[in-house]
């Protein structure tokens, strides 16, 4: 079964809690401080396994989830960190966050492993907060959340020709011939309803390529219609496309029109597929009047490469081959996404220095809700339930200019504060 498409929630562990502890050892006096730090929580990684050609095996985990690290100990023992997970994946698998779009990893080359989600570092045990002035601190950390998002993942074949064309046209019959690939062939539309991959060798085997056959593309393919917006995300890391024309008008359909037809559906998709390049393999030369439509195809796009082929009768197949071979050597791997697209959709896990932590909003007169991914993760890492951990929060707010921006937007005395679920009354 064939899947390249799934959706599910990705969680890495949270990292483990600090410990509050103090020695208490005979004939030790003033022991000190002594809880542990926790240990850190499972990240996820992805690696690209060759020999699997489907997400089948993700379709049925609704959610991967790695283990969150253990708790600090007394007598500065640290917490036992958890174990990383990592889920093999195919080759061509692009991971995404449902909620911005942002690209997480692309996987592209046999091996290579990426980070899906983080785990959490283990909070800081009381001895990490020893000062010459307070020497018996009661404040640890809680342990850092884990990355959470719900991912889609899909695969995009790797191939180095991509055939287009309207169902019907002979794609899966010339994938047949110039390879051991064996799909579907049928007199009807649709007959192919899964890529398939074959690798094409010329005649005198010095050069070979991977070949997809792809779904017939119908207009309005990009919008959902037919089987084409399911499968043209494949069609996106080939390096050269060869759109197959039906000139012999077998269906009744005129061959300029139909390749003007996949075109717009090409050029109408996301990512920009008319700029890679195209020959044209006009097909089913055999019919009476395909030499006259031949003719006025050329002549309404004479900037394409156009190469008669009989594919049922192998004939002209080998000059085919042979220039998708040279295209393919001189073409280099195109990029997924520009790399403008990668900038605004990469994950960025380190601080901005010019990112401040936080923002202010002000939605009814009397509230101040305060957010940030910087002051959000401080405050789940902030024991509140011991006296020295909140007034370790409020003094931490205060260095980052909270309360300086809450003055310079009019904060009065008595108004409530809000920062993720806890609240507490300003006041100067």
């Amino acid at each position: 079964m064939f899947v390249d498409r799934v959706k599910m929630q990705i969680k890495a562990g949270n990292g483990g809690n600090g410990a509050i502890s103090f020695l208490r050892e005979k004939f030790v006096a003033k022991g000190g401080p002594a809880g542990g730090d926790g240990g850190k929580g499972g990240s996820i990684y992805f690696v690209a396994d060759s020999g699997l050609t489907t997400l089948l095996d993700l379709q049925y985990r609704h959610k991967i989830i790695a283990g969150n690290g253990e708790n600090g100990q007394k007598k500065n023992m640290y917490g036992k960190s958890a174990e990383d997970v990592y889920v093999k994946v195919p080759v061509g698998t692009v991971v995404y966050d449902e909620a911005s779009g942002r690209i997480v990893a692309d996987l592209k080359e046999k091996g290579q492993t990426l980070l899906i989600a983080k785990g959490g570092r283990g909070g800081r045990g009381n001895a990490k907060f020893a000062t010459s002035t307070n020497q018996i601190p009661r404040i640890a950390e809680n342990g850092e959340q884990g990355e959470e998002f719900i991912a889609i993942i899909e695969l995009k074949l790797l191939a180095d020709v991509g055939l287009v064309g309207l169902p019907s046209v002979g794609k899966s019959t010339l994938l047949s011939i110039v390879s051991a690939a064996r799909p579907e062939i049928g007199d009807y539309p649709f007959t192919t309803l899964i890529p398939n991959l074959g690798m094409v060798s010329t005649k005198d085997k010095s050069q070979s390529f991977v070949m997809a056959d792809l779904p017939g593309l119908i207009e309005g393919a990009h919008e959902g219609r037919g089987l084409g917006l399911q499968f043209l995300r494949h069609v996106e890391r080939c390096k050269v496309l060869l759109h197959v024309v039906d000139m012999g008008a077998s269906e009744g359909r005129d061959p300029i029109e139909d390749f003007k037809v996949i075109n717009e559906e090409l050029k109408e998709y996301k990512l920009k597929l008319l700029e890679k390049p195209m020959i044209v393999a006009a097909n089913k030369m055999d019919i009476d009047g395909a030499e006259e439509n031949l003719k006025a195809f050329q002549k309404a796009y004479p900037d394409y490469e156009v190469y008669p082929i009989t594919a049922l009768a192998q004939d002209g197949i080998d000059k085919l081959v042979y220039r998708l071979a040279e295209i393919v050597k001189e073409s280099a791997a195109v990029a997924l996404t520009s790399s403008a697209d990668i900038e605004d959709k990469e994950f960025v896990y380190e601080y901005k220095k010019d990112d401040v932590g936080f923002k202010i909003e002000h939605p009814k007169s009397d509230l101040w809700v305060i957010t940030g991914e910087r002051i959000e993760k401080l405050y789940h890492m902030t024991n509140i339930s011991e006296d020295q951990g909140f007034m370790y929060l409020l003094s931490t707010m205060r260095k980052m200019g909270v309360e300086d921006e809450l003055v310079r937007r009019g904060v009065k005395e008595g108004d409530t504060v809000r920062l993720c679920d806890f609240e507490f009354e300003y006041y100067e």
